[in-house]
């Protein structure tokens, strides 16, 4: 089911923008934009939920429960909770497009070991996920340098002998600013979600380097691709909070 539904239409999406382009690495960020446009609703529907539980943290009785509860921890949780329930408003909805790019980071794991085959019996497995209309003997194997990189490898750039990860260090940088840029003001900065946000947007970026890191490059370049394809959709949108990066702004 795993093949029919992710594995085999993401390869053959790959290959079909590849047959168009030969170039493996543009076909992997063009493959990248086209996911940031189907997931689009998705993105509109976090913003929604993210925007919803900031305006409940900043009304009067979201701060009453605070000061009410605030040497009762756990209760005050229960009554929190309660009231995004009535209010109608999900903590876990900003997660979704998080959620829902778990399979397509996998598939294109999967995806790029396949297409990366070498030996002839690697060959005839990857070929065994190619749909018929396409001539596989036009096609594989791929070509896997694109810039520096092999895409079917770790990235290094190799100065003096010495491997920098760009890729790596991009991916922090990128997920970092976009962490930021994207994490509305809070009411409250001591209040438990404000600081689940702030250490998700620590140690997300960190997670997100050290993937890039180890994993083939390839998916290295979708990670940094999705997030500058989604800081430019949150830009176009003008929801950008730009004083949450450089705090100066608000002076």
């Amino acid at each position: 089911m795993w093949d029919l539904l992710i594995l085999n239409p993401m390869i053959n999406l790959l290959l079909w923008i590849y047959s168009l382009l030969g170039d493996f690495g543009i076909a992997i960020i063009l493959f990248t934009l086209l996911s940031r446009v189907v997931t689009y609703p998705l993105i509109v529907s976090q913003m929604k939920s993210t925007q919803a539980l900031t305006d409940l943290q900043k009304s009067k009785e979201w701060l009453d429960l605070q000061k009410k509860y605030k040497d009762d921890k756990q209760k005050l949780q229960v009554e929190q909770a309660r009231m995004m329930q009535e209010k109608g408003v999900n903590p876990a909805g900003s997660c979704l497009p998080l959620l829902i790019q778990m399979p397509i980071i996998f598939g294109l794991y999967q995806a790029l070991n396949a297409a990366m085959a070498a030996t002839p019996i690697q060959l005839v497995s990857f070929s065994k996920h190619i749909y018929p209309f396409f001539d596989v003997s036009t096609l594989i194997p791929l070509k896997s340098q694109f810039l520096w990189m092999d895409l079917g490898q770790p990235e290094r750039l190799y100065i003096l002998s010495f491997g920098v990860p760009v890729l790596a260090i991009i991916t922090v940088i990128s997920q970092y600013l976009l962490g930021q840029v994207m994490t509305p003001p809070s009411a409250n900065p001591n209040d438990q979600s404000a600081q689940m946000s702030k250490m998700m947007n620590l140690y997300m970026p960190l997670m997100m380097g050290w993937l890039t890191y180890t994993v083939p490059a390839g998916l290295g370049v979708y990670f940094v691709a999705s997030n500058i394809f989604t800081f430019a959709q949150y830009a176009l949108m003008g929801k950008l909070n730009w004083d949450q990066l450089i705090p100066w702004l608000k002076k």
